[in-house]
């Protein structure tokens, strides 16, 4: 017990802030717990009736395909391809380069999470910064919130999370011995061939990270896709998150409510699972 007394503080503070929210999200997924009516007055146990409801809900294997699609396009290939291209490039860029690329890139990551979503729809509304420049050049614009909401709401969480990316990238590729890489340019191996067998394999214990991070981290985005479209037009971009959150208080429902985010982090923890097992064969 004396070797353990110093961590009994950071455990507590675990179980309260961690366990005890995760228990309180598993236990109220199998209530009819709501804001109004019986559920609020009087909530009880009802077994697995909510995801019998959730399950026969046509809208819910589409926010499961729409979240998957919003993981897949804008984090494990939007922010992690764009932010080792990034890294990458700013290895060999000139100082001012490499200022103006950070300043740009890290500036939407350091923005306030409202602040940069307000940002985002201000550039793809009907008559926001995008269409504004499409007509400067001779173009028509369009409805970019209503015809193609997936790919606005992907495009602007790529501009939104790449920067961290770039970051592990850019510290990851720092550490690839330079004499290595020397040895293969001298052997007659090019840009590519440097790229693909010696410097990503150096760097996948980084990939694999820097995957799991932006995967946990996009299956929770709420705030950015509820200011850019509210999950419309209709339910063409209502994730798990969105909808969870349209079940638990725009329908007072919120037994209905945990029982997704219950399903949202059984998703996430199935990612993480994938990610782990892919490292370890470096760390055994």
């Amino acid at each position: 017990m004396g070797r353990g007394a110093p961590l009994l503080p950071a455990i507590i503070v675990l179980v309260i802030f961690l366990l005890g929210p995760v228990l309180s999200a598993f236990i109220g997924a199998f209530t009819n717990s709501a804001l109004s009516g019986e559920g609020a007055k009087d909530s009880h146990f009802v077994g697995f009736d909510n995801f019998r409801e959730l399950f026969a809900n046509p809208d819910f294997p589409k926010s499961v395909w729409l979240t998957l699609l919003f993981v897949f396009a804008s984090a494990i290939v939007g922010q992690n391809v764009l932010g080792l291209g990034l890294a990458i490039l700013m290895r060999s860029a000139s100082g001012w380069a490499r200022a103006l690329t950070s300043l740009v890139v890290v500036g939407a990551w350091i923005l306030p999470e409202i602040v940069a979503s307000f940002a985002a729809y201000a550039f793809f509304a009907a008559n926001g910064t995008l269409n504004s420049l499409l007509h400067f050049i001779g173009l028509s614009g369009t409805t970019w919130l209503y015809s193609y909401p997936m790919l606005s709401v992907i495009i602007a969480n790529v501009w939104r999370g790449t920067a961290f990316s770039m970051l592990v990238y850019s510290a990851a590729l720092n550490d690839v011995p330079e004499e290595i890489v020397e040895s293969a340019r001298v052997d007659g191996a090019s840009a590519n061939q440097r790229l693909v067998y010696i410097t990503l394999p150096l760097i996948r214990r980084s990939i694999s990270t820097n995957l799991m991070l932006t995967t946990l981290q996009t299956l929770s985005v709420f705030t950015l896709i509820y200011v850019m479209t509210g999950g419309g037009p209709g339910t063409n971009s209502s994730t798990l998150p969105i909808l969870a959150f349209q079940q638990a208080f725009s329908f007072g429902e919120l037994g209905m409510g945990t029982a997704i985010a219950l399903i949202l982090l059984i998703v996430g923890a199935v990612f993480s699972l994938i990610y782990i097992r892919a490292l370890r064969p470096e760390v055994d």
